[in-house]
């Protein structure tokens, strides 16, 4: 048995972040093939090859070929065991990948070479820096035309501002794709361009100057790269693993996902230089991971995770102290103790039941509604972990039940689809019809798909005309202001699922005038107040 400490350094979580499409999840497939989880990684896009990614598990996402959920996928690469979290890009579950950010200690940006850095990267990498969350970038696709590598960087120093250090470079791009330089390990790593399924061998290379790199090359090739590697020297600063660490340095590698090229690079490098668990800052103190009582929080929620036995699993980040199976452990909210017969562990495509897990780990938990996202699990101290909030939504609709003899499933659905996050739910006051507020439009569908084929419950929409969700906060109940507000605004105002009162601004004219008119009615737009 390794020791407690040990077991800590060992592991890596972090996630993999991008806009739709630059290749997160052939990367999370790519990964695990280094790691012998898979045999075969399969394409997400396409439709020639049968097997789909293996993060991908809602039928809707293969259907579709994008990401919906964030999964959790774990494996082991050279005695480092590593976590991995795969985001969805799509700006409609921007929610889902704001919460997954708050349970990683670190990230790798996928930028596509031909795009570069597209609108939701920039919402992202915001977020990781406003953490401080260490932050590796990986240009993907150079086996297809696109933009010059050295503009990819001027990139991501403007767009992103982030400060940038290559610790790979390519050689050409395209149909000139003849592989990369490892400046981190000082090798070349040549493309052949059919090595979708093994890995490749390298060839080591100290001396850039060799002649013999112009015979493998070409003169032109071995020219270009010598020149390119002499401006990444003068203009780009030496790597530094403190900087990169304290989030004020990042490096960037250049590789082709699809085509399994350059990830290796990326992953020997990443387990030496990423951090292992980090402390947390809970509202009462800051957790260290070393420290020996357990604390972890829910993350993500995930219903019917098994089609077959309708589960729900509740995903816990554990930030301190070992979780183990069938100890009681308090949950802080609910102030009752709980224990766990079966913590689940992801191992690639299996789900496996663990004894032991350390921080770091993702564990998935059993839940028969016990858990809310944000929850905070501990062997008895008060802790509650910081920054899960519900946003207000951008769109909003009534939903209708189109099937009355299936009214239980569909209450039933409803309320397990909400209690992971996937939209939110808010009941009118005045007549009890419920009101549904998504982040992003594709989120109704996702709802109505699932329904049906998870709860065997059909339901329709009606538009419902609401600018902005506003959490509302009395500081006197009983102030006549505020039993005004109430009056007047009747057909305005919903609760939410905690039984939070909302007000409902059609414009945001009224919003304005509402705030003007009753100034003692604070309006939040954020769940969390306060």
């Amino acid at each position: 048995m390794k020791s407690f400490k040990e077991q800590i350094q060992k592991r890596r979580t972090f996630g993999i972040i991008s806009h739709p499409d630059a290749g997160k999840t052939t990367l999370t497939e790519k990964l695990l093939l280094f790691g012998g989880a898979i045999q075969e990684a399969g394409a997400v896009k396409s439709n020639k090859i049968k097997k789909t990614a293996t993060s991908d598990f809602m039928e809707i996402e293969r259907q579709r070929g994008i990401s919906v959920a964030t999964s959790v996928l774990a494996f082991l690469y050279k005695d480092k065991k590593i976590n991995i979290l795969d985001t969805p890009g799509h700006k409609d579950f921007a929610e889902d990948t704001f919460r997954t950010l708050t349970a990683v200690d670190s990230v790798i940006v996928v930028i596509d070479v031909a795009k570069g850095v597209e609108a939701q990267t920039e919402k992202l990498v915001e977020v990781c820096r406003m953490r401080n969350i260490p932050i590796i970038v990986f240009i993907n696709k150079m086996d297809r035309e696109g933009k010059d590598a050295f503009d990819l960087l001027d990139e991501l120093e403007q767009k992103l501002g982030l400060s940038v250090t290559p610790l790979s470079f390519p050689i050409g791009m395209g149909y000139d794709f003849k592989g990369i330089y490892n400046i981190y390990e000082k090798n070349i790593n040549l493309f052949s361009g059919n090595s979708k399924k093994n890995i490749e061998e390298t060839i080591a290379f100290d001396d850039i100057n060799n002649p013999e790199l112009d015979t493998i090359l070409g003169n032109k090739a071995a020219k270009d790269l010598r020149g390119n590697l002499d401006l990444v020297m003068g203009v780009y600063p030496e790597f530094d693993t403190e900087s990169y660490l304290a989030g004020k340095q990042h490096p960037v590698f250049y590789g082709s996902a699809l085509n399994n090229f350059g990830v290796r690079e990326l992953l020997d490098c990443f387990i030496e230089i990423a951090p292992s668990p980090r402390p947390k800052k809970a509202e009462e103190r800051m957790v260290d991971a070393n420290e020996k009582e357990m604390t972890g929080f829910v993350f993500k929620i995930h219903a019917n995770m098994d089609p077959k036995h309708r589960d729900r699993l509740a995903f816990v980040k554990v930030v301190s102290g070992t979780f183990e199976r069938n100890k009681p452990y308090l949950h802080v909210r609910q102030d009752k103790k709980l224990k766990f017969s079966s913590p689940n562990a992801f191992f690639a495509e299996k789900k496996e039941i663990v004894d032991i897990s350390y921080p770091g780990d993702i564990v998935g938990l059993h839940d028969t509604g016990n858990f809310k996202i944000g929850d905070t699990l501990t062997e008895g101290e008060e802790l509650h972990y910081k920054g899960i909030p519900s946003f207000s939504p951008e769109h909003f609709r009534y939903i209708n039940n189109a099937d009355p003899m299936k009214s239980k499933q569909l209450y039933k659905g409803i309320d397990q689809l909400m209690d992971e996050g996937v939209a939110q739910l808010f009941t009118l006051e005045m007549n009890g019809r419920k009101v549904i507020g998504t982040v992003g439009a594709l989120q109704f569908e996702v709802i109505q798909y699932r329904l049906e084929h998870e709860y065997g419950a059909k339901c329709t929409y009606d538009n419902f005309p609401v600018y902005k969700a506003c959490w509302v906060d009395p500081k006197d109940p009983k102030n006549e202001e505020f039993v005004d507000f109430k009056r007047v605004k009747q057909k305005f105002l919903a609760v939410d699922k905690q039984g939070q009162l909302v007000f409902l601004a059609d414009s945001q004219f009224s919003l304005q005038m509402t705030q003007q008119k009753y100034p003692s009615v604070k309006l939040h737009f954020v769940s969390e107040f306060e």
